[in-house]
């Protein structure tokens, strides 16, 4: 049996960062690369004189690891983590543990914990978050799976992760995928977030022309008060950097299409499979689809003019404004995230904490930000909360900025500023708060072309009506009158 405490395979940028980072904290790693070459590369670069084995074998790996192993996957979701799992089986021992920390789709993660663990095969799943520089230096993780195999790679995830305020970005969340799905939904959050910043920016770049400099100190100045957030800070930082070869600010020589690596998309998705409402991060998924029709949108431009209207009220009140509609969707976007994370909490039978869920996202992870603290002490305070708009902190936030937040998209209705995200959230707001809406007579009409059925408001049970029959006698006897 080998003395290495961690196995890991796959050793693209991620991959190196966290093994230096285990290394780095007390664990000494046994690498793996498909490629031999990046193998060997690595150990002679930045993992040289450090207690890091590179294996030129997966057999050579699994025999330089302590018992029980832990393995740790970090390649490419998909049927690549299928088909380096399948050459881990005849390899390992019961009671061993196989961990997938790629971006892996949470159903994938669920039928591979239940493959596995016939086979007495632990397996976790489990999100990282933080990007390279977080695998580095501390991310933010959220594992899934059994909980004792949680227990047995506990100490080293417990070691690397982001610290806040503390504690250790990382916990135990659930069962098979709990962890891969709340990495999913923290993905279609950070959307979410993304969109509404963009639709900040371009509501104040095309309404006040302001400067690439003027936007990074408004964005400086949000990021001091109840916006600040990684996020805001790196657009603060985006908008002060100056292109060397045209001297312009190089956000605008930017190509306005925004990639996209699938999570946002699974994130809506699923919330339409469990029957949860997803507005904001759906215009945000939607927004970068939109982005990507460059071609089509630069025709589209010459040929729909825009409303001929031009902004004429008080520039810093705008500002201002931009500001709280900016949180004020923001807060409808997390309550939609945590809403989905609760949904599929029983749907799943994930047994989810959203208090620690929220306390995880407060280091290491893209999203990271103030208001998380607010968001994880509301879970404490009612760990049966319907809604985060339901509790009285982010009630007040709300209502007190609801007025911002209808006065800057009516502003971007006005000049023609797509806003996609930040109306979808004030549709969301006005959605969930009204009692009545008109779904009565969505399915009135799913009843007179279908025979659906509808229940009504005043007794129980199924009702059908011939709703023609009925229309036409009372048309007729409309117009004999």
């Amino acid at each position: 049996m080998g003395e290495y405490a961690i196995g890991l395979v796959g050793l693209a940028v991620m991959g190196q960062n966290l093994v230096l980072n285990m290394e780095r904290n007390g664990f000494p790693v046994a690498v793996y690369n498909r490629t031999v070459e990046r193998t060997h590369a690595f150990l002679a670069g930045e993992a040289a004189g450090k207690r890091i084995k590179g294996c030129d074998t997966l057999e050579e790996l699994v025999a330089s690891l302590s018992s029980p192993r832990k393995i740790m996957l970090m390649v490419q979701a998909g049927a690549a983590v299928d088909a380096v799992i399948e050459q881990l089986i005849p390899l390992v021992d019961q009671g061993d543990v196989i961990i997938d920390g790629g971006n892996s789709f949470y159903r994938d993660t669920e039928r591979r914990a239940v493959a596995l663990a016939a086979r007495g095969i632990n397996f976790i799943g489990t999100g990282v978050s933080g990007g390279e520089y977080g695998a580095l230096h501390g991310p933010a993780i959220m594992p899934g799976g059994q909980p004792e195999a949680y227990a047995m790679v506990a100490p080293i995830f417990e070691a690397i992760a982001a610290v806040a305020e503390g504690e250790p970005c990382v916990a135990h969340l659930g069962p098979r995928g709990a962890g891969h799905y709340v990495k999913m939904v923290h993905n279609g959050i950070e959307y979410g977030d993304m969109q509404l910043i963009a639709e900040a920016y371009d509501v104040l770049r095309r309404a006040l022309n302001l400067s690439a400099r003027e936007l990074g100190e408004v964005f400086g100045s949000w990021n001091e008060a109840e916006l600040e957030s990684y996020l805001i800070e790196i657009t603060r930082d985006i908008f002060y950097v100056t292109d060397e070869e045209t001297g312009r600010p190089l956000v605008d020589m930017v190509l306005d299409e925004a990639q996209q690596k699938g999570t946002g998309k699974w994130t809506s998705q699923d919330a339409m499979d469990i029957g949860m409402p997803l507005q904001t991060i759906n215009a945000a998924v939607e927004s970068r689809i939109t982005s990507a029709l460059k071609a089509e949108r630069v025709v589209a431009s010459r040929e729909l003019a825009v409303p001929a209207a031009s902004y004429d009220g008080d520039r810093d009140a705008l500002i201002d404004d931009v500001r709280q509609a900016l949180f004020a969707a923001k807060i409808c976007s997390y309550a939609q995230g945590m809403e989905l994370l609760r949904g599929a909490s029983d749907e799943y039978d994930y047994d989810l904490n959203l208090a620690t869920v929220a306390k995880l996202w407060r280091g290491g992870c893209i999203i990271r930000a103030r208001f998380l603290n607010d968001i994880s002490a509301a879970y404490e305070r009612n760990p049966s909360l319907q809604n985060l708009l339901l509790d009285p902190y982010f009630k007040q936030a709300v209502l007190t900025r609801q007025a911002a937040l209808r006065r800057v998209v009516s502003v971007a209705v006005q000049l023609g500023i797509p806003c996609l995200a930040m109306s979808a959230s004030l549709g969301y707001l006005d959605a969930y708060r009204t009692e009545f809406l008109p779904a009565n007579l969505t399915q009135a009409q799913r009843d007179y072309f279908g025979a659906h059925t509808y229940r009504r408001i005043d007794r129980e049970g199924i009702c059908h009506t011939e709703w023609q029959n009925l229309a036409e006698r009372a048309r007729g006897v409309a117009d004999q009158a």
